[in-house]
Parts: structure tokens; C-alpha cells; sequence
């Protein structure tokens, strides 16, 4: 069968995945700077039997591999991304980051690592296959608009029917493989407002028109727009956090500038929050005498995971018995955003998780100087799409 091929030239392979994601960690570039990055992806499809490798997408250094299997059949894609953080990196590894303040802190260096090696094996097995791979290697996952929209109006999707993708996550056990159906991470949206007062001295406030109280009225407002105006069983947050109030101890401020994070697990309250956050600010010039600028932004949407495919992958993770396998299991919500979203919108698929806590379970967050991941994850990524591969694209099938 195509999947115990696939698994048995993966586990040959599996020290060559920890290898790359090294190097990889070692050389990481942020979001819409990934040169370098870019050109090894290039250099390593070079001379396997791929069908075809496309690169340039929207101007986006996006690598996109497309393998054809000898019948015709459904064309899926999966997906890695590749960008780092500019974060200074607090490991202590011994291939940590050598590019000073730039860090591969949420796991893009193990997802390009095991996807390179997983196209590399289907390339190998390609007889096998009904139907057509792309793999999409995409750049500035980290950074809205995100390199998603980019690669998608080039066309990466054109006439794709399932899109799939593993996010590697520090908090969740290794050795077990995580799914959702249906809306599944949060939509991301981001706010400025500048309200502008008028100063004084501290001793007059009579006098001046004091910005930092009607700052401090909007943020107290803003508590209330998830506890009174959301769905208790809906998942929602607004954080402010910024706040520009910096000035003496006894001059009254005559401006204030505000910065906001929205994150919602569905449309509806993602309008509720904006509608609110807009009522709160233009208040303010009504109740504190105060002008006031907002800039609001909608960027990354809900990650939507199709049902019937979502259930597909399921039972194609629980039936290929992989060995670094201990489970398949329904995670909760996640707060964190994901472009991944994008590709989900247009096409049906499914975006899952891969547990990658380290060793001794003293793990740190995503985005976080001291992250890392235990490296057992990235074998387990690659078997587990490969059985997510074989389940659609399997000749015998």
C-alpha cells in the first residue's frame, strides 16, 4: 500500500528532517525577508522528480511543488510556512539562532523541514499516486496581510479541491495528533485610536481637556464589550496593549494614542466588537470634549475546518496505526490566529495540530525567546500527512 511505502521511507529519513529544521533555526529571516530561506527550499527541489516548482507569487518568494501521480484523480495541496520572528532568541541551543534578534520561535522551521522531506518521499512514490500534489511554501505567515492572500490571488489554488496543514505546538503532548471540525481558531483584528485633547498644568485641569481621562474611559468601556455584549459561549478578547499616556508627573496630557488586539471565533461577534469599539471612541467626543482618530482592521479571518473533510482526516490519522502515534484527539478552540484561514475560505480542508511538548514538559509559548520544540514532532508531522495524503490520493484506493 501507498501509505506503509511512505512510512517506511519516511523513518529512513527521519534524521535528515531534524538536520534541515536545524540549519533552518540557525538562519531564520522574518516575514517578507525570507531570501535565503527562500533559495534553499529552491536549491533542495532542484533535481528530484518533481512535475514542476513555481516561485515567484504576487511578487512573495512562495515555493510552490507540484507532483502528478500516473492516474488522474483530485488535486490537494498541503502547506508549510517559513517565515521566523524578530525576537532575540534565549535557548541556549547549540543551533540557535546566528541572525541577532530574529528567531524561529512558533515551530515554521520544523514544518518546512518535515514538508521538504514528506515531497521529497511522495516525488519518490509518485507511480503510486492518483491525482495531483501542490506543496506550498509560503512565506510571512507572522506578518498581516499575511503571505496567504498573495500566493492565492497568484492562483495557488486554482483547481485545488482539499487544502491541508499541521501547526506544531509546544503545549500539547508529544505523540499526539490533534483535530477540530468547524470554526477553529480565532479571527484577528487590530485597532488605533488617537484621541486628542488639549494640555495644561496639573495644577488647572479646568483649563485643559484631559486626554488620558477619556483614554482611560474607552479602556474600562471596552471591558464590558465581551462580558455584556458577546455570547457566553462564544470566545472572544480585547486587549489594549498600548497605551501612550507617557508624560510629567504634572502636565496634564494633551494626547493619547491607544493600539488594541481583537481576536473572535466567529464573524458575527468579530462585527459586535467592531461596532462597539467604534461606538466607545466616537462617545468620547461627545462625553470628554476630546477629538478622536480610530484606524480598525480586520486582518486574519476565522479558521474554518470543512466537517466532512475535517472527519476524513480524522479517520485517516486514526487508521494508519503510526507507531510515534499514542493518539488522535479533539482539541478545544485556540485562541492564537492563523493565515491558514485564508486558504480555508476559498477551498474546502483542514488545518490540524502535532504535539511537540519538549522531554521534560517544561515547555514555553509560541513567540516566546525560549520556545522550542521536541524534534519527535517532525517525524510524526511528516507520517501524519502522509497518511492524510495517502487517504486521498492512494491508487489502490
Amino acid at each position: 500500500m501507498l501509505l506503509t511505502e511512505l512510512l517506511e521511507k519516511l523513518d529512513a529519513k527521519k534524521d535528515r528532517i531534524i538536520e534541515i529544521r536545524r540549519y533552518l533555526h540557525e538562519n531564520p529571516e522574518v516575514s517578507f525577508q525570507e531570501e535565503k530561506t527562500a533559495a534553499y527550499i529552491e536549491a533542495f527541489y532542484k533535481d528530484l522528480p518533481v512535475d514542476s516548482m513555481e516561485t515567484d507569487f504576487d511578487g512573495q518568494r512562495g515555493i510552490v511543488v507540484t507532483i502528478k501521480g500516473a492516474n488522474p484523480g483530485k488535486t490537494i495541496a498541503i502547506r508549510a510556512d517559513f517565515d521566523a520572528l524578530p525576537i532575540k532568541e534565549e535557548t541556549d541551543l547549540p543551533f540557535a539562532s546566528k541572525n541577532e534578534g530574529v528567531m524561529h520561535a512558533c515551530g515554521h522551521d520544523g514544518h518546512t523541514a518535515y514538508m521538504l522531506i514528506l515531497a521529497e518521499t511522495l516525488a519518490e512514490v509518485k507511480k503510486q499516486l492518483t491525482g495531483t500534489i501542490k506543496v506550498i511554501h509560503q512565506p510571512a505567515e507572522e506578518m498581516p496581510p499575511g503571505g496567504a492572500i498573495g500566493m492565492i490571488k497568484a492562483g495557488v489554488l486554482d483547481g485545488v479541491d482539499a487544502v491541508f496543514g499541521i501547526h506544531v505546538m509546544s503545549m500539547m503532548d508529544t505523540g499526539k495528533v490533534y483535530y477540530r471540525s468547524g470554526n477553529t481558531q480565532t479571527g484577528r483584528s487590530y485597532f488605533n485610536l488617537k484621541i486628542q485633547g488639549k494640555g495644561g498644568h496639573g495644577s488647572s485641569p479646568h483649563m485643559a481637556n484631559d486626554a488620558i481621562v477619556a483614554a482611560s474611559s474607552f479602556v474600562m468601556n471596552c471591558q464590558t464589550i465581551v462580558s455584556r455584549r458577546i455570547d457566553p459561549f462564544e470566545t472572544a478578547v480585547v486587549t489594549i496593549g498600548s497605551f501612550d499616556g507617557k508624560g510629567q508627573f504634572n502636565v496634564i496630557k494633551d494626547a493619547v494614542t491607544l493600539e488594541g488586539d481583537v481576536r473572535t471565533m466567529s464573524h458575527e461577534s468579530r462585527d459586535i466588537v467592531e461596532e462597539q469599539v467604534r461606538e466607545f471612541a466616537k462617545g468620547l467626543e461627545a462625553s470628554y470634549g476630546v477629538e478622536t482618530i480610530l484606524e480598525y482592521k480586520n486582518d486574519y479571518p476565522v479558521l474554518y475546518n470543512d466537517p466532512g473533510v475535517t472527519e476524513q482526516v480524522q479517520k485517516a490519522l486514526e487508521q494508519a496505526s503510526i507507531p510515534e502515534v499514542d493518539a488522535v484527539e479533539e482539541t478545544v478552540p485556540l485562541p492564537p490566529s492563523e493565515d491558514f484561514a485564508y486558504y480555508l475560505k476559498e477551498k474546502p480542508g483542514c488545518f490540524f495540530y502535532v504535539g511537540a511538548m519538549p522531554e521534560d514538559r517544561k515547555w514555553y509559548p509560541h513567540h516566546h525567546p525560549k520556545f522550542d520544540i521536541n524534534e519527535k514532532s517532525l517525524i510524526i508531522s511528516a507520517k501524519a500527512m502522509a497518511a492524510v495524503v495517502a487517504s486521498f490520493c492512494d491508487s489502490e484506493k
